[in-house]
Protein backbone atom coordinates (compact mmCIF):
# COMPACT_ATOMS: atom_id res chain seq x y z
CA UNK A 1 0.00 0.00 0.00
CA UNK A 2 1.33 3.25 -0.88
CA UNK A 3 0.85 6.03 1.29
CA UNK A 4 2.76 9.64 1.51
CA UNK A 5 3.77 11.59 4.54
CA UNK A 6 3.18 15.29 5.24
CA UNK A 7 5.91 17.25 7.20
CA UNK A 8 4.33 19.65 10.05
CA UNK A 9 6.07 21.63 12.32
CA UNK A 10 6.19 18.73 14.87
CA UNK A 11 8.31 15.17 14.56
CA UNK A 12 5.15 14.02 13.78
CA UNK A 13 4.14 12.94 10.05
CA UNK A 14 0.69 13.02 9.03
CA UNK A 15 -0.34 10.13 6.46
CA UNK A 16 -1.82 11.06 3.34
CA UNK A 17 -3.33 9.30 0.69
CA UNK A 18 -3.50 11.14 -3.01
CA UNK A 19 -6.32 9.98 -5.69
CA UNK A 20 -6.94 11.29 -9.45
CA UNK A 21 -10.28 9.63 -11.05
CA UNK A 22 -10.69 10.82 -15.10
CA UNK A 23 -13.62 9.85 -16.06
CA UNK A 24 -16.06 11.29 -18.79
CA UNK A 25 -20.10 12.57 -18.48
CA UNK A 26 -22.39 10.26 -17.62
CA UNK A 27 -20.09 7.54 -15.91
CA UNK A 28 -20.59 7.81 -12.58
CA UNK A 29 -17.04 9.56 -11.58
CA UNK A 30 -18.75 11.87 -9.62
CA UNK A 31 -20.24 9.21 -7.90
CA UNK A 32 -16.83 7.43 -7.33
CA UNK A 33 -15.48 10.31 -6.21
CA UNK A 34 -18.16 10.57 -3.52
CA UNK A 35 -17.85 6.76 -2.23
CA UNK A 36 -14.58 7.78 -1.45
CA UNK A 37 -14.69 10.32 0.29
CA UNK A 38 -17.77 8.76 2.49
CA UNK A 39 -15.64 5.57 2.75
CA UNK A 40 -12.45 7.66 3.98
CA UNK A 41 -14.79 10.20 6.80
CA UNK A 42 -16.39 6.56 8.27
CA UNK A 43 -13.26 4.70 8.65
CA UNK A 44 -10.84 7.38 10.48
CA UNK A 45 -9.82 9.38 8.30
CA UNK A 46 -10.02 13.25 6.66
CA UNK A 47 -11.19 13.87 2.73
CA UNK A 48 -11.78 16.73 0.31
CA UNK A 49 -12.28 16.37 -3.18
CA UNK A 50 -12.57 18.40 -6.06
CA UNK A 51 -12.78 18.73 -9.99
CA UNK A 52 -11.48 20.18 -13.15
CA UNK A 53 -14.17 19.90 -15.80
CA UNK A 54 -12.91 18.60 -19.14
CA UNK A 55 -13.79 19.58 -22.79
CA UNK A 56 -16.50 18.69 -25.02
CA UNK A 57 -14.26 16.75 -27.86
CA UNK A 58 -13.92 13.93 -24.81
CA UNK A 59 -17.62 14.10 -24.23
CA UNK A 60 -17.33 16.11 -20.84
CA UNK A 61 -13.97 14.46 -19.77
CA UNK A 62 -13.36 15.23 -15.99
CA UNK A 63 -11.05 14.86 -13.29
CA UNK A 64 -11.97 14.24 -9.80
CA UNK A 65 -8.77 14.70 -7.32
CA UNK A 66 -8.92 13.25 -3.31
CA UNK A 67 -6.80 13.90 -0.63
CA UNK A 68 -7.08 11.70 2.34
CA UNK A 69 -5.47 12.56 5.75
CA UNK A 70 -5.61 9.68 8.83
CA UNK A 71 -6.61 11.44 11.77
CA UNK A 72 -4.60 9.50 14.14
CA UNK A 73 -1.49 10.75 12.34
CA UNK A 74 -2.35 14.55 12.31
CA UNK A 75 -0.91 15.68 15.97
CA UNK A 76 -3.13 17.29 18.30
CA UNK A 77 -4.53 21.24 17.00
CA UNK A 78 -3.68 20.66 13.73
CA UNK A 79 -5.85 20.72 10.49
CA UNK A 80 -4.07 19.60 7.30
CA UNK A 81 -4.21 21.44 4.37
CA UNK A 82 -5.95 19.93 1.02
CA UNK A 83 -4.59 20.73 -2.47
CA UNK A 84 -7.10 21.55 -5.29
CA UNK A 85 -5.49 19.54 -8.04
CA UNK A 86 -3.21 17.05 -8.67
CA UNK A 87 0.36 17.82 -8.30
CA UNK A 88 2.36 15.95 -11.28
CA UNK A 89 4.36 12.58 -9.90
CA UNK A 90 2.61 13.14 -6.61
CA UNK A 91 0.33 10.83 -6.81
CA UNK A 92 -0.62 7.88 -5.19
CA UNK A 93 -3.84 6.06 -7.09
CA UNK A 94 -5.45 7.24 -10.64
CA UNK A 95 -8.46 5.90 -11.90
CA UNK A 96 -9.41 6.27 -15.45
CA UNK A 97 -13.00 4.99 -16.65
CA UNK A 98 -11.21 4.38 -20.01
CA UNK A 99 -7.97 3.90 -21.61
CA UNK A 100 -7.51 7.39 -23.64
CA UNK A 101 -7.97 8.92 -20.12
CA UNK A 102 -5.14 6.57 -18.81
CA UNK A 103 -2.89 8.63 -21.59
CA UNK A 104 -4.30 11.92 -20.39
CA UNK A 105 -3.02 11.05 -16.90
CA UNK A 106 0.23 9.67 -18.51
CA UNK A 107 0.49 12.88 -19.85
CA UNK A 108 0.23 15.06 -17.22
CA UNK A 109 2.50 13.57 -15.38
CA UNK A 110 0.35 12.06 -12.87
CA UNK A 111 1.70 8.23 -12.96
CA UNK A 112 4.74 8.14 -11.23
CA UNK A 113 7.03 4.39 -11.58
CA UNK A 114 7.84 4.48 -7.96
CA UNK A 115 4.59 5.23 -6.30
CA UNK A 116 1.11 5.12 -8.69
CA UNK A 117 -0.92 2.22 -9.20
CA UNK A 118 -2.95 3.00 -12.24
CA UNK A 119 -6.32 1.23 -12.85
CA UNK A 120 -8.24 1.56 -15.99
CA UNK A 121 -10.40 0.20 -17.74
CA UNK A 122 -9.10 -1.00 -21.58
CA UNK A 123 -12.11 -0.26 -23.71
CA UNK A 124 -11.90 2.86 -26.00
CA UNK A 125 -14.31 5.98 -26.63
CA UNK A 126 -12.81 7.53 -29.60
CA UNK A 127 -12.26 11.14 -29.55
CA UNK A 128 -13.45 14.15 -31.99
CA UNK A 129 -10.05 14.27 -33.52
CA UNK A 130 -10.15 10.36 -33.92
CA UNK A 131 -13.68 10.23 -35.35
CA UNK A 132 -12.98 12.97 -38.18
CA UNK A 133 -10.09 11.71 -39.36
CA UNK A 134 -10.04 11.34 -43.02
CA UNK A 135 -7.89 8.41 -42.71
CA UNK A 136 -7.50 5.83 -39.91
CA UNK A 137 -7.10 8.33 -36.70
CA UNK A 138 -7.55 6.30 -33.58
CA UNK A 139 -4.56 5.81 -31.70
CA UNK A 140 -2.74 2.57 -31.05
CA UNK A 141 -4.35 0.55 -28.30
CA UNK A 142 -1.89 -1.63 -27.61
CA UNK A 143 1.04 0.93 -27.47
CA UNK A 144 -1.24 2.89 -25.34
CA UNK A 145 -1.42 -0.03 -23.03
CA UNK A 146 2.30 -1.13 -23.07
CA UNK A 147 2.80 2.75 -21.84
CA UNK A 148 1.11 2.69 -19.04
CA UNK A 149 1.94 -0.58 -17.91
CA UNK A 150 5.53 0.95 -17.78
CA UNK A 151 4.70 4.16 -16.26
CA UNK A 152 3.06 2.86 -13.20
CA UNK A 153 4.01 1.23 -10.01
CA UNK A 154 1.49 -1.16 -10.20
CA UNK A 155 -0.89 -1.50 -13.19
CA UNK A 156 -4.45 -3.14 -13.47
CA UNK A 157 -6.60 -2.81 -16.55
CA UNK A 158 -9.64 -4.53 -18.18
CA UNK A 159 -12.85 -4.04 -19.85
CA UNK A 160 -14.59 -2.57 -17.05
CA UNK A 161 -16.99 -0.89 -19.36
CA UNK A 162 -18.46 -4.34 -20.22
CA UNK A 163 -18.42 -5.32 -16.69
CA UNK A 164 -20.70 -2.73 -15.90
CA UNK A 165 -22.96 -3.19 -18.90
CA UNK A 166 -23.32 -7.13 -17.65
CA UNK A 167 -24.14 -6.03 -13.77
CA UNK A 168 -27.21 -3.32 -15.67
CA UNK A 169 -24.38 -0.42 -13.97
CA UNK A 170 -22.10 2.11 -14.64
CA UNK A 171 -18.42 1.83 -15.27
CA UNK A 172 -17.75 3.51 -11.72
CA UNK A 173 -18.67 0.77 -9.16
CA UNK A 174 -16.52 -2.13 -11.39
CA UNK A 175 -13.52 1.01 -11.17
CA UNK A 176 -14.43 0.87 -7.14
CA UNK A 177 -14.18 -3.12 -7.38
CA UNK A 178 -10.60 -2.83 -8.55
CA UNK A 179 -9.63 -0.23 -6.15
CA UNK A 180 -10.74 -2.56 -2.97
CA UNK A 181 -8.76 -5.42 -5.04
CA UNK A 182 -5.49 -3.55 -5.56
CA UNK A 183 -5.23 -3.10 -1.55
CA UNK A 184 -3.38 0.25 -2.16
CA UNK A 185 -6.35 1.68 0.60
CA UNK A 186 -6.19 0.47 4.05
CA UNK A 187 -9.91 -0.46 4.43
CA UNK A 188 -11.66 -3.53 4.14
CA UNK A 189 -13.92 -5.16 1.09
CA UNK A 190 -16.54 -4.85 3.49
CA UNK A 191 -16.10 -0.89 4.23
CA UNK A 192 -16.00 -0.48 0.67
CA UNK A 193 -19.41 -2.23 0.04
CA UNK A 194 -20.78 -0.53 3.17
CA UNK A 195 -20.36 2.73 1.39
CA UNK A 196 -22.14 1.56 -1.55
CA UNK A 197 -25.50 0.80 0.69
CA UNK A 198 -25.02 3.99 2.56
CA UNK A 199 -25.25 5.96 -0.78
CA UNK A 200 -28.74 3.82 -0.99
CA UNK A 201 -29.45 3.84 -5.07
CA UNK A 202 -29.39 1.34 -7.43
CA UNK A 203 -27.15 -0.70 -4.60
CA UNK A 204 -28.09 -4.01 -5.83
CA UNK A 205 -26.34 -3.09 -9.34
CA UNK A 206 -23.51 -1.41 -8.32
CA UNK A 207 -22.03 -4.31 -5.67
CA UNK A 208 -22.80 -6.88 -8.42
CA UNK A 209 -20.95 -4.31 -10.40
CA UNK A 210 -18.25 -3.93 -7.74
CA UNK A 211 -17.93 -7.56 -7.31
CA UNK A 212 -16.99 -8.14 -10.63
CA UNK A 213 -14.43 -5.72 -10.83
CA UNK A 214 -13.23 -7.08 -7.98
CA UNK A 215 -13.10 -10.05 -9.32
CA UNK A 216 -11.34 -9.10 -12.69
CA UNK A 217 -8.06 -6.66 -11.04
CA UNK A 218 -7.42 -9.61 -8.56
CA UNK A 219 -6.89 -12.26 -12.01
CA UNK A 220 -4.48 -9.60 -12.96
CA UNK A 221 -2.93 -9.54 -9.49
CA UNK A 222 -2.21 -13.57 -9.29
CA UNK A 223 1.55 -14.12 -8.52
CA UNK A 224 4.10 -14.54 -11.62
CA UNK A 225 4.43 -18.61 -10.72
CA UNK A 226 1.00 -19.20 -11.24
CA UNK A 227 1.29 -18.04 -15.03
CA UNK A 228 4.17 -19.77 -15.22
CA UNK A 229 2.73 -23.01 -14.12
CA UNK A 230 0.55 -22.98 -16.93
CA UNK A 231 1.45 -25.81 -19.73
CA UNK A 232 2.83 -23.64 -23.12
CA UNK A 233 1.00 -25.20 -26.13
CA UNK A 234 2.10 -25.41 -29.21
CA UNK A 235 0.64 -22.37 -31.48
CA UNK A 236 -1.65 -24.08 -34.05
CA UNK A 237 -1.58 -23.36 -37.29
CA UNK A 238 -2.66 -20.14 -38.91
CA UNK A 239 -6.28 -20.08 -40.55
CA UNK A 240 -8.17 -19.04 -43.00
CA UNK A 241 -10.76 -16.25 -41.36
CA UNK A 242 -14.24 -17.79 -40.93
CA UNK A 243 -16.47 -16.79 -43.69
CA UNK A 244 -19.66 -14.73 -42.14
CA UNK A 245 -23.05 -16.62 -42.07
CA UNK A 246 -25.33 -14.94 -44.51
CA UNK A 247 -29.07 -15.84 -44.79
CA UNK A 248 -31.22 -18.18 -47.62
CA UNK A 249 -31.50 -15.26 -50.37
CA UNK A 250 -27.54 -14.97 -50.73
CA UNK A 251 -26.87 -18.62 -50.78
CA UNK A 252 -26.45 -18.80 -54.16
CA UNK A 253 -23.74 -16.11 -54.13
CA UNK A 254 -22.22 -17.61 -51.11
CA UNK A 255 -21.36 -20.81 -52.90
CA UNK A 256 -20.31 -18.86 -56.26
CA UNK A 257 -17.71 -16.83 -53.81
CA UNK A 258 -16.01 -20.59 -52.54
CA UNK A 259 -16.55 -22.18 -56.02
CA UNK A 260 -14.98 -19.19 -58.03
CA UNK A 261 -12.76 -17.24 -55.55
CA UNK A 262 -9.39 -17.36 -54.01
CA UNK A 263 -10.16 -18.47 -50.09
CA UNK A 264 -8.07 -15.42 -48.86
CA UNK A 265 -10.43 -13.02 -50.29
CA UNK A 266 -13.57 -15.01 -49.71
CA UNK A 267 -14.15 -13.61 -46.14
CA UNK A 268 -14.57 -10.21 -47.44
CA UNK A 269 -16.49 -11.14 -50.32
CA UNK A 270 -19.02 -12.64 -48.30
CA UNK A 271 -19.78 -9.38 -46.10
CA UNK A 272 -19.32 -7.13 -49.40
CA UNK A 273 -22.33 -9.11 -50.89
CA UNK A 274 -24.38 -9.29 -47.59
CA UNK A 275 -23.62 -5.09 -47.44
CA UNK A 276 -24.67 -4.59 -50.71
CA UNK A 277 -27.83 -6.19 -50.62
CA UNK A 278 -28.99 -4.38 -47.45
CA UNK A 279 -27.92 -1.32 -49.30
CA UNK A 280 -30.05 -1.70 -52.68
CA UNK A 281 -30.69 -5.09 -53.85
CA UNK A 282 -29.03 -8.72 -54.37
CA UNK A 283 -29.30 -7.63 -58.41
CA UNK A 284 -26.63 -4.98 -57.21
CA UNK A 285 -24.87 -7.67 -55.16
CA UNK A 286 -24.37 -9.71 -58.19
CA UNK A 287 -23.27 -6.73 -60.01
CA UNK A 288 -20.55 -6.15 -57.19
CA UNK A 289 -18.81 -10.23 -57.99
CA UNK A 290 -19.24 -9.89 -61.52
CA UNK A 291 -16.77 -6.85 -61.62
CA UNK A 292 -14.31 -9.12 -59.40
CA UNK A 293 -14.43 -11.83 -61.29
CA UNK A 294 -12.25 -10.21 -64.00
CA UNK A 295 -9.81 -8.99 -61.87
CA UNK A 296 -9.71 -12.44 -59.76
CA UNK A 297 -8.56 -14.09 -63.01
CA UNK A 298 -6.02 -11.45 -63.95
CA UNK A 299 -4.36 -11.41 -60.46
CA UNK A 300 -3.96 -15.70 -60.61
CA UNK A 301 -0.32 -15.16 -61.97
CA UNK A 302 0.22 -12.04 -59.64
CA UNK A 303 2.66 -12.35 -56.70
CA UNK A 304 0.05 -10.29 -54.35
CA UNK A 305 -2.78 -11.74 -56.38
CA UNK A 306 -4.43 -12.91 -52.29
CA UNK A 307 -3.65 -9.37 -50.91
CA UNK A 308 -5.02 -7.76 -54.20
CA UNK A 309 -8.09 -9.44 -54.97
CA UNK A 310 -9.45 -9.38 -50.86
CA UNK A 311 -8.70 -5.10 -50.64
CA UNK A 312 -10.49 -5.08 -53.46
CA UNK A 313 -13.28 -6.40 -52.32
CA UNK A 314 -13.02 -4.59 -49.54
CA UNK A 315 -12.78 -1.66 -50.85
CA UNK A 316 -15.10 -1.93 -53.75
CA UNK A 317 -17.95 -3.00 -51.40
CA UNK A 318 -17.34 0.66 -49.74
CA UNK A 319 -17.39 2.33 -52.52
CA UNK A 320 -20.64 0.56 -54.17
CA UNK A 321 -22.25 1.37 -50.86
CA UNK A 322 -21.50 5.10 -51.35
CA UNK A 323 -23.17 7.85 -48.87
CA UNK A 324 -25.96 9.38 -50.09
CA UNK A 325 -29.41 11.23 -48.88
CA UNK A 326 -31.26 7.99 -49.16
CA UNK A 327 -28.70 5.80 -46.67
CA UNK A 328 -28.33 8.13 -44.58
CA UNK A 329 -32.36 8.71 -43.86
CA UNK A 330 -32.40 4.62 -43.86
CA UNK A 331 -29.34 4.60 -41.28
CA UNK A 332 -31.58 7.16 -39.03
CA UNK A 333 -34.80 5.09 -38.88
CA UNK A 334 -33.59 1.89 -38.54
CA UNK A 335 -34.70 0.30 -35.26
CA UNK A 336 -31.51 -1.14 -34.43
CA UNK A 337 -30.62 3.05 -33.76
CA UNK A 338 -33.08 3.53 -31.54
CA UNK A 339 -32.21 0.74 -29.88
CA UNK A 340 -28.40 1.96 -29.23
CA UNK A 341 -29.53 5.37 -28.76
CA UNK A 342 -31.92 3.89 -25.81
CA UNK A 343 -29.27 1.63 -24.34
CA UNK A 344 -26.83 4.58 -24.54
CA UNK A 345 -29.09 6.61 -22.93
CA UNK A 346 -30.07 3.97 -20.01
CA UNK A 347 -33.58 4.86 -20.80
CA UNK A 348 -36.12 3.51 -18.22
CA UNK A 349 -39.68 2.19 -18.86
CA UNK A 350 -40.83 5.30 -17.25
CA UNK A 351 -38.83 7.72 -19.66
CA UNK A 352 -39.97 9.18 -23.03
CA UNK A 353 -37.20 9.29 -25.53
CA UNK A 354 -36.72 12.26 -28.44
CA UNK A 355 -33.74 11.94 -30.98
CA UNK A 356 -33.38 15.23 -32.68
CA UNK A 357 -31.62 14.99 -36.40
CA UNK A 358 -29.58 17.88 -37.41
CA UNK A 359 -29.58 17.36 -41.19
CA UNK A 360 -28.27 19.97 -44.01
CA UNK A 361 -28.10 18.30 -46.98
CA UNK A 362 -26.59 20.53 -50.10
CA UNK A 363 -28.28 21.42 -53.12
CA UNK A 364 -25.58 19.43 -54.96
CA UNK A 365 -26.88 16.17 -52.52
CA UNK A 366 -30.52 16.47 -54.14
CA UNK A 367 -29.61 16.94 -57.41
CA UNK A 368 -27.32 13.61 -56.94
CA UNK A 369 -30.82 12.34 -55.94
CA UNK A 370 -32.65 12.95 -58.62
CA UNK A 371 -32.93 11.38 -62.10
CA UNK A 372 -29.94 11.88 -64.14
CA UNK A 373 -31.16 13.98 -66.29
CA UNK A 374 -33.47 16.44 -63.84
CA UNK A 375 -30.28 16.64 -61.69
CA UNK A 376 -28.08 17.59 -64.19
CA UNK A 377 -30.64 20.32 -65.81
CA UNK A 378 -31.10 21.69 -62.24
CA UNK A 379 -27.05 22.03 -61.72
CA UNK A 380 -26.73 24.33 -65.06
CA UNK A 381 -30.07 25.94 -64.29
CA UNK A 382 -29.34 29.57 -62.38
CA UNK A 383 -32.67 30.29 -61.88
CA UNK A 384 -33.47 26.39 -60.46
CA UNK A 385 -30.66 26.51 -58.11
CA UNK A 386 -31.14 30.15 -55.84
CA UNK A 387 -34.96 29.14 -55.84
CA UNK A 388 -33.92 25.57 -54.08
CA UNK A 389 -31.08 27.58 -52.46
CA UNK A 390 -33.48 29.37 -50.67
CA UNK A 391 -35.09 26.28 -48.87
CA UNK A 392 -31.00 24.70 -48.55
CA UNK A 393 -29.70 27.16 -46.81
CA UNK A 394 -30.24 26.35 -43.44
CA UNK A 395 -30.13 22.86 -41.66
CA UNK A 396 -34.04 21.62 -39.96
CA UNK A 397 -33.83 19.68 -37.24
CA UNK A 398 -35.59 16.54 -37.76
CA UNK A 399 -37.06 14.63 -34.47
CA UNK A 400 -37.24 10.85 -36.16
CA UNK A 401 -38.94 9.89 -32.79
CA UNK A 402 -42.21 11.87 -34.00
CA UNK A 403 -44.32 10.33 -36.48
CA UNK A 404 -43.78 13.22 -38.86
CA UNK A 405 -40.14 13.29 -38.80
CA UNK A 406 -40.12 9.01 -39.10
CA UNK A 407 -42.46 9.72 -41.90
CA UNK A 408 -40.57 12.55 -43.80
CA UNK A 409 -36.77 10.05 -43.77
CA UNK A 410 -38.92 6.74 -44.61
CA UNK A 411 -40.44 8.36 -47.53
CA UNK A 412 -36.31 9.35 -48.35
CA UNK A 413 -35.14 6.19 -47.60
CA UNK A 414 -37.67 4.29 -49.79
CA UNK A 415 -36.02 6.42 -52.95
CA UNK A 416 -33.45 3.50 -52.92
CA UNK A 417 -36.26 2.30 -55.57
CA UNK A 418 -35.11 4.70 -57.55
CA UNK A 419 -31.29 4.86 -56.60
CA UNK A 420 -30.23 3.08 -59.83
CA UNK A 421 -31.53 5.69 -62.04
CA UNK A 422 -30.02 8.89 -60.00
CA UNK A 423 -27.39 10.99 -61.14
CA UNK A 424 -25.05 10.43 -58.16
CA UNK A 425 -25.15 6.43 -59.11
CA UNK A 426 -24.46 7.26 -62.80
CA UNK A 427 -21.39 9.18 -61.95
CA UNK A 428 -20.23 6.89 -58.99
CA UNK A 429 -20.71 3.47 -61.38
CA UNK A 430 -18.84 5.26 -63.99
CA UNK A 431 -15.66 6.51 -61.55
CA UNK A 432 -16.02 2.92 -60.06
CA UNK A 433 -15.52 1.27 -63.77
CA UNK A 434 -12.13 3.70 -64.38
CA UNK A 435 -10.53 2.40 -60.91
CA UNK A 436 -11.13 -0.93 -61.57
CA UNK A 437 -9.66 -0.91 -65.22
CA UNK A 438 -6.73 0.79 -64.00
CA UNK A 439 -5.58 -1.79 -61.52
CA UNK A 440 -6.29 -4.08 -63.77
CA UNK A 441 -3.97 -2.48 -66.57
CA UNK A 442 -1.36 -1.85 -64.13
CA UNK A 443 -1.60 -5.62 -62.59
CA UNK A 444 1.19 -7.02 -65.44
CA UNK A 445 3.33 -4.34 -65.39
CA UNK A 446 3.31 -3.50 -61.38
CA UNK A 447 1.61 -5.47 -58.79
CA UNK A 448 2.86 -3.60 -55.52
CA UNK A 449 1.04 -0.13 -57.43
CA UNK A 450 -1.77 -2.02 -58.59
CA UNK A 451 -2.34 -3.01 -55.30
CA UNK A 452 -1.88 0.49 -53.28
CA UNK A 453 -3.87 2.13 -56.32
CA UNK A 454 -6.65 -0.36 -54.74
CA UNK A 455 -5.50 1.17 -50.87
CA UNK A 456 -6.22 4.64 -52.32
CA UNK A 457 -10.00 4.37 -52.64
CA UNK A 458 -9.51 4.68 -49.09
CA UNK A 459 -9.79 8.63 -50.05
CA UNK A 460 -13.24 8.30 -51.39
CA UNK A 461 -15.89 8.35 -48.78
CA UNK A 462 -18.06 10.21 -46.00
CA UNK A 463 -20.80 12.72 -47.38
CA UNK A 464 -21.31 15.71 -48.15
CA UNK A 465 -17.32 18.22 -48.44
CA UNK A 466 -16.15 15.50 -46.96
CA UNK A 467 -16.55 12.90 -50.39
CA UNK A 468 -16.29 16.15 -52.26
CA UNK A 469 -12.53 17.07 -50.38
CA UNK A 470 -11.59 12.95 -50.81
CA UNK A 471 -12.70 12.54 -54.19
CA UNK A 472 -10.58 15.35 -55.66
CA UNK A 473 -7.34 14.12 -54.13
CA UNK A 474 -8.32 10.58 -55.05
CA UNK A 475 -8.34 12.69 -58.70
CA UNK A 476 -5.34 14.30 -58.27
CA UNK A 477 -3.14 10.74 -57.20
CA UNK A 478 -4.57 8.91 -60.22
CA UNK A 479 -3.48 11.70 -62.36
CA UNK A 480 0.02 11.64 -61.36
CA UNK A 481 0.02 8.04 -62.40
CA UNK A 482 1.59 7.93 -65.39
CA UNK A 483 4.66 9.83 -64.26
CA UNK A 484 4.55 8.03 -60.96
CA UNK A 485 4.87 4.17 -63.42
CA UNK A 486 8.52 5.45 -64.18
CA UNK A 487 9.27 5.33 -60.13
CA UNK A 488 11.16 2.46 -58.81
CA UNK A 489 9.11 2.95 -55.81
CA UNK A 490 6.07 4.34 -57.90
CA UNK A 491 3.95 1.96 -54.84
CA UNK A 492 5.33 3.85 -52.01
CA UNK A 493 5.28 6.99 -53.69
CA UNK A 494 2.00 6.84 -53.95
CA UNK A 495 1.21 5.29 -50.03
CA UNK A 496 3.32 8.70 -49.02
CA UNK A 497 1.01 10.88 -51.22
CA UNK A 498 -2.22 9.31 -49.92
CA UNK A 499 -0.86 9.39 -46.31
CA UNK A 500 -0.70 13.18 -46.71
CA UNK A 501 -4.32 13.48 -48.33
CA UNK A 502 -5.85 11.51 -45.31
CA UNK A 503 -3.83 14.16 -42.94
CA UNK A 504 -4.77 17.27 -44.07
CA UNK A 505 -7.89 18.53 -44.89
CA UNK A 506 -6.90 21.80 -46.38
CA UNK A 507 -5.77 19.95 -49.25
CA UNK A 508 -2.87 22.55 -49.37
CA UNK A 509 -0.20 19.82 -48.47
CA UNK A 510 -0.53 17.69 -51.05
CA UNK A 511 -1.00 20.19 -53.76
CA UNK A 512 2.33 21.67 -52.36
CA UNK A 513 3.88 17.32 -52.54
CA UNK A 514 2.44 16.70 -56.09
CA UNK A 515 3.83 20.10 -57.21
CA UNK A 516 7.41 19.64 -55.66
CA UNK A 517 7.80 16.45 -57.29
CA UNK A 518 6.23 17.66 -60.71
CA UNK A 519 3.16 15.03 -60.38
CA UNK A 520 0.12 17.92 -60.41
CA UNK A 521 -1.93 17.73 -63.40
CA UNK A 522 -4.62 20.05 -62.03
CA UNK A 523 -5.64 21.40 -59.42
Amino acid sequence: MTMTTTSTTTQTRAITITIAILAMGGEGGGVLADWLVDLAEHNGFLAQTTSVPGVAQRTGATIYYLEMFDKASIPDARQPVFALSPFPGHVDIVLASELMEAGRALQRGLVNPERTTLITSSHRVYAMTERIAMGDGRMDSAKLMAGAQAAAHQFIAADFSAIASQSGSLIGPALYGALAASCQLPFTRQQFEDTIRRGGIGVASSLQAFAAGHQAAQQQLLPHNAAAATPVHEPAAPQLPQLPAVGPRLHAMAQRIQQDFRPAAQANLMAGIARLTDYQSEKYATLYLDRLTLLNQKAEASALGDEIVAEAARHLALWMSYEDTVRVADLKIRRSRFDRVRGEVKKSSEQLLDINEFLHPRLEEIADTLPAPVGRWLLKTNWARKLLGRFTQQGRIVKTTSLRGYLLLYAIAELRATRPYSLRYSHEQERISDWLNTVENLLQANNSLALQVVKAQQLVKGYGETHSRGWRNFQRLMSALPKLQNDADAAGQLRKLQTIALSDDSEQELLTSLKAQGLLQHN
